[in-house]
């Protein structure tokens, strides 16, 4: 038997690792993540004491499209974690969710006001999907109550909220965990990115392209009653008291998933998939507590102005200046197109494509892989440019214009990114629950990448050009006082930002 067991355990490594290759890793690293990857599910199997139990509480939850009932599964996983206890403003969402729990076995209470819920004693830990707007506002709150924290990305509304809430994780030791999950997931292709441009595979770096997408456009949505068992003054909490909008369609809102693309509760696709991909150019660029020097719009799309539809700017593209000379430019799309890019494995990149060919007289769809000669400049990803090579990395992607960037192993003495390896990003807030470390994504991370994100959103609406001071984080030189009024936000009573 133990030799069988042997066997099928050598036969699923295998599987893995063949997989992992497949996807596009070289072997050396898909050997690695797999050993990683086996500690996350040893982790997951695990039985527990009562006394290493984490009781869960979810702050914004029950939307359909809710990022609350993906942490949801990922946290249910862990026989460490007991979820008890959740809270939504609309109550749509919190019936849902509260049936969601009770049929996986959960006897949860049911809050409508967060503060509720961070007063219950029992609670360790809360998990905060809220829009962003809210972010802050509740961490803090939570952490003042004694609670860890795991909250979404982007982590907060303004610059002030992020250097408040790092203040405050300071002051209680509590552990923050932003929901920037390229860091430890993803097939560890974006750490692995990371690695070789950090160890100076790609030499010294010119410039980054983070091709984050452009925004939806609205053009005015209809004033409505909101639904009854939505808390609309509670929903916008902080921000100005607005009409509830909704299309005719109802695909088109100022509340529920869509206000994303306003300026009053988001920063668009700055904010949205910026908390994603610039991070990773800040990892990248060995600058998570610190930041670029200058920012600019290079060109931004004129946005809505009438106020009663989606405002962010549709396209854009934004530079971001380091102190060592790199660039990064926050874009919609647009960028360069680069030719002979190639896998570890030395091969291009495929695609399927489907075409009608004639088989004895008659049509036959046929299925084949074709070769991809250029990344686009209109792919979602990261492209990087060194002096010495170049690389691509998105959620499906890692490729390099030489083999060897990414075939040969990192060295000894080549910069350890994090102590550890995750591949689960819930998995990683757990064990710092228990250790007390810091998470891969703490909250000096998922603060620094945002501000960063905010200094982009402060140039597109301004139009101005910026000097950054990023260990002060003040606005320097020309235009500094019209930045630093900007870092904050005025928030609607009764609701301040006291730290």
């Amino acid at each position: 038997m133990l030799e069988r067991g042997n066997l099928s355990r050598r036969g699923f490594m295998s599987r893995s690792i063949a997989g992992m290759t497949a996807a596009g890793l070289p072997l050396w690293y898909a050997t690695q993540l797999h050993g990683a990857e086996d500690a996350t599910r040893a982790a997951v199997a695990k039985k527990v004491a009562a006394n290493d139990k984490h009781n869960f509480g979810y702050i914004g939850i029950g939307s359909p499209q809710s990022r609350a009932y993906a942490l949801y599964g990922a946290a249910k996983k862990f026989k460490s974690v007991q979820n008890v206890a959740l809270c939504d403003v609309d109550g749509r969402h919190l019936t849902r969710a509260a049936e969601m729990f009770k049929k996986d076995g959960y006897e949860a209470k049911s809050y409508d006001d967060f503060r509720k819920l961070t007063d219950d004693k029992t609670i360790d830990a809360v998990v905060i999907a809220t829009p962003d707007h809210w972010h802050a506002l509740v961490a803090i709150e939570a952490l003042r109550k004694g609670k860890d924290v795991y909250c979404e990305k982007p982590l907060t509304l303004t610059i002030a909220e992020s250097l408040a809430l790092q203040k405050v994780v300071a002051e209680t030791g509590k552990v923050l965990q932003t929901g920037s999950q390229q860091r430890s997931e993803m097939g560890g292709m974006f750490r692995l990115a990371a690695e070789v441009v950090r160890a100076g595979r790609l030499g010294k770096i010119k410039s980054i392209e983070c091709r984050i997408g452009d925004n939806p456009t609205s053009g005015p949505i209809p004033v409505v009653e909101p639904p009854k068992e939505l808390n609309w003054d509670m929903w916008c909490g902080p921000t100005p008291k607005v009409p509830y909008r909704v299309s005719a369609d109802g695909k088109k809102t100022n509340c529920h998933y869509e206000f994303r693309w306003f300026y009053d509760y988001s920063g668009g696709k700055m904010t949205d998939w910026g908390a994603h991909h610039i991070d990773i150019a800040q990892w990248m660029l060995n600058m998570d507590n610190s930041g670029p020097t200058s920012i600019e719009a290079l060109e931004a799309a004129e946005p809505l102005k009438t106020g009663d539809g989606y405002n962010c700017h549709r396209t854009f593209k934004v530079k971001y200046t380091y102190a060592n000379g790199a660039t990064v430019t926050a874009m919609d799309g647009r960028g360069k197109t680069v030719k002979g890019l190639v896998r570890a494995d030395g091969k291009p990149v495929t695609k399927n494509v489907t075409k009608t060919v004639e088989v004895d007289g008659k049509p036959v769809r046929k299925t084949e892989q074709v070769a991809i000669d250029a990344i686009d400049g209109n792919e979602n990803g990261i492209m990087v440019f060194g002096d010495k090579g170049t690389l691509f990395v998105s959620r499906g992607l890692l490729l390099a214009s030489d083999a060897k960037i990414l075939s040969e192993p990192l060295g000894a003495n080549d910069p350890m990114l994090y102590p550890s390896r995750p591949t689960d990003h819930m998995g990683n807030f757990l064990d710092c629950l228990k250790s007390r470390d810091k998470p891969i994504t703490d909250v000096v991370v998922g603060g620094g990448s945002v501000i960063v994100c905010h200094l982009g959103v402060i140039a597109l609406q301004t139009g101005k050009k910026f000097t950054w001071d990023p260990k002060a984080h003040v606005f320097t030189g020309a235009n500094a006082e019209l930045g630093n009024k900007m870092k904050g936000r005025e928030m609607r009573g009764p609701w301040k930002l006291e730290v």
